[in-house]
């Protein structure tokens, strides 16, 4: 089984999070932040990852710490389950509707963490959750999983539904990425032999 359980315990927060990349997409998520509670599901369940996450974070001073920390957890979970990467299909990607919001995301296992993107959202904050902070999730996510996400905002006016588009999307084009390819049994996908 691909998983990984990761503890992470600063100052500012204190982490528990387990990752089963070959799971059904169950998920437990209490991380202080309601509306990233609400989009980690929705990542577990598009995904088909079993997602189980504790977090008790500095949320009096706001909720950056707390979201940003999630990702670097999530990214080096997602790291360890990945392993090698030896026999994934590598890439993945869909153009994905949310109403009137139309997401387009592509993933790389590439081994060089990086994240592009294009996003239009509207409003600074969606309930108490501030915006800014959906790019800080995704970089730190990249930046610890080695994984190259591009996400664009073909069209849409509602912030929830765009960030809502953007964690369907990423998580629907990982699980492709994520993917066993029959074809490439115990072989990393790259002519180099390795991806870092």
């Amino acid at each position: 089984m691909r998983t990984a359980q990761i503890e992470r315990k600063t100052a500012e927060t204190d982490i528990s999070l387990r990752l089963n990349l070959d799971g059904c997409g169950e998920c437990s998520v209490s991380s202080g932040v309601g509306f990233l509670d609400h989009m980690l599901t929705l990542f577990a369940r598009h995904s088909g990852f079993d997602l189980t996450l504790s977090c008790v974070g500095d949320t009096e001073v706001d909720d950056h710490h707390s979201v940003e920390d999630i990702g670097i957890c999530l990214g080096r979970a997602l790291a360890e389950a990945l392993d090698e990467k030896r026999g994934v299909a590598r890439y993945g990607d869909i153009t994905l509707p949310m109403d009137e919001a139309l997401i387009l995301a592509a993933v790389d296992l590439s081994g060089r963490g990086a994240f592009f993107s294009e996003l239009s959202i509207p409003t600074q904050k969606v309930g108490s959750f501030d915006t800014e902070l959906v790019e800080e999730f995704f970089i730190a996510l990249c930046r610890e999983a080695g994984i190259t996400l591009h996400l664009r905002q073909l069209s849409g006016r509602n912030s929830h539904h765009i960030i809502e588009g953007c964690f369907k999307a990423f998580a629907r084009a990982l699980a492709k990425a994520a993917a066993i390819d029959g074809k490439n049994l115990g072989r990393v996908p790259s002519t180099k032999g390795m991806l870092v």
